[in-house]
This record gives C-alpha cells, structure tokens and sequence, in this order.
C-alpha cells in the first residue's frame, strides 16, 4: 500500500532536507534523499531545500555519478513534467537570473534554472535579520494543519506563517509564471545598494555582461552563465540578439521590470512565491514551521501528475 503513496526527493547536499522530509511524510509521502544523479531515477518530484545556495551549487557540480553531476541531472529533471520545489536557496537555484550573486565564485552563482524569475539573493538581510511574517497561503487544498485538536486548524486561513533566513526575493516574474504571494519589505542595505545599480542600468540601457550583477542562465552553452540586461525601450530583433551572442530561447532576453520604491521609503512589493507548470518557488521556509499547508500543495501537484 505504502508504494502507491508518492515517492519525493528532497536534495540532500545541504540545508534544511531532514525538515522536508518531515512534513512531506506528514501529508502522506514516501521521501528520499537525493545526493547523486543515479537517486533521481525513481523519484516523482523532487524539492530543493533552504540553506547556502552557493556551497550547494559547488558541492552539485563537483558531485559526479557515472559521468553525470547532479546539476546536470537536476537540470534534466526540470525539464520533465514532475514537479520541482525549490524553498528560499532552492528557489534562486532554479531562477534563470539572480541578482547579489557571491563575487568570490568563478562565474557566479551555478543556477540550474527552470522558473522565468529575477531573484535577489539576501534580499531581506543577513541571519542575525531573519524573522517571521504573515505571507499569502497556498491555494487551498484541505485540512493540513498539524494541529488535530484545533477547531480552527487553518485550511480557510489566508495567510501562512513565513519564516525568512537570508530569504532572497523575487524582482520580477515572465508571463508564464503565476505569481500565488506578495510581500511589502524594505530590502537589507546591501541588496538596496545592488537594485539602484541594476535600476540605473536598466535606465541607461546598458548591456552587461559577465559582470556579477545579474547571472542569467545561457541554455545554448549548457551549464555555462552569461550577464544581460535589458533595456525597457530594446527593440532589437531576435535576429541581432543571435548575432551578437544573446538570445536565451527567448526567455532570459525578457525585458526586466523593476518593483519600485515606496514614497519616503525604500520598501517595495516583491514577490515570494510562484508557480509555473510543475515548478514550484517559495522564498521562505514552509519546513520550519509545522503548517503544512505548503507541503500539502505540493504533494497534491505530485500526485495529480501521476
């Protein structure tokens, strides 16, 4: 009987995978650890946990399996249609561009990539300023509360309890991606000082490349990084951004928009959670609580593609 309960994957490099695996067992779901290529062969979903997005990217491209790393099968995995969850660093793993990348790695931040997004990495500061605050929920999928006794268990609640720790957020979304949460937040100094830069340089219709400032997955080179941005008014052909060694298939070559800065304040409405086919983002961490509303949902999208 336990066979026909969805088996899920839960990355198991590093972060918080032992938390997933928790509330994922809790809905009802066989889990896994995956840290090779060859774990992913029987699984039906896979979640990309919080923690250090660089030091999983290093440790996920070194990590090789009969002539496979599990960034390469990770990246193949996305491609399927079984579902995919990346929370907080699992989330700017699969964004196609990143913003605040480390500078100390060669070519920046190794993004699998999958999800049409623009992430800020640390967006709401450092560890000493990680919080909780009340984030949208997810689209209702039942009684999922850990909470038996409770008559009012929180299955009609709107609200979710976010936990944010070095939480980066989402900038901008493609048309594709179905945004499920917002947030109001003022974004930490160094990531304010990383949106003016970026803000200015969309303005002066600057092209950048390989200059640490936004990481935007090339899917032409594989697992190789290029840095593009922009303009608002760029109305160059698909013809000359082939030429001149930028077209991403149509979607990295998106023009970025910005959220902007409240009056007398630097707080801005970004985004923290998104959905587009059968990959799921959020940029806090629904396994540190125990509302496994989240879990649920995701579970659900597991299930409902078998």
């Amino acid at each position: 009987m336990s066979e026909s309960k969805p088996l899920i994957g839960v990355l198991a490099l590093q972060g918080a995978f032992e938390e997933h695996q928790k509330c994922l067992e809790a809905v009802g779901c066989r889990t896994k650890q995956i840290r090779t290529a060859g774990d992913m062969e029987d699984i039906d979903g896979i979640v990309l946990p919080g923690g250090e997005s660089t030091a999983m990217g290093l440790i996920g491209t070194g990590s090789v399996h009969e002539g496979k790393n599990v960034w390469e099968a990770l990246k193949e995995f996305t491609e399927t249609n079984k579902p995919v969850w990346g929370t907080c660093a699992g989330m700017i793993l699969l964004a196609e561009r990143c913003v605040g990348a480390s500078a100390v790695i060669e070519n920046g931040q190794s993004l699998i990539g999958g999800m049409d997004i623009l992430v800020c990495r640390n967006y709401f500061g450092s560890q000493v300023s990680s919080f909780e605050m009340a984030t949208p929920a997810p689209p209702s999928v039942g009684n999922n509360n850990n909470d038996d006794n409770n008559d009012d268990d929180g299955a009609n609640d709107t609200t979710y309890p976010g936990v944010f720790i070095r939480a980066p957020a989402i900038l901008d979304a493609g048309k594709d991606v179905q945004v499920l949460g917002k947030v109001v937040a003022t974004p930490c100094r160094q990531a304010a000082v990383v949106l003016n830069e970026l803000e200015a340089k969309i303005k002066n219709g600057e092209k950048v490349v390989q200059m640490g400032v936004v990481d935007a997955l090339d899917r032409d080179q594989g697992l190789h990084y290029k840095v593009v941005v922009k303009p608002h008014d760029d109305e160059s052909s698909p013809e000359e951004e082939k030429k001149e060694g930028t077209d991403h298939g149509g979607e990295s070559g998106m023009t970025i928009s910005l959220p902007g800065a409240s009056d007398g304040s630097n707080a801005r409405e970004v985004i923290c959670a998104v959905q587009k086919n059968h990959i799921l983002c959020t940029a806090f961490h629904p396994e540190l609580t125990e509302d496994y509303r989240w879990h649920a949902y995701f579970a659900k999208m597991v299930a409902d593609s078998k």
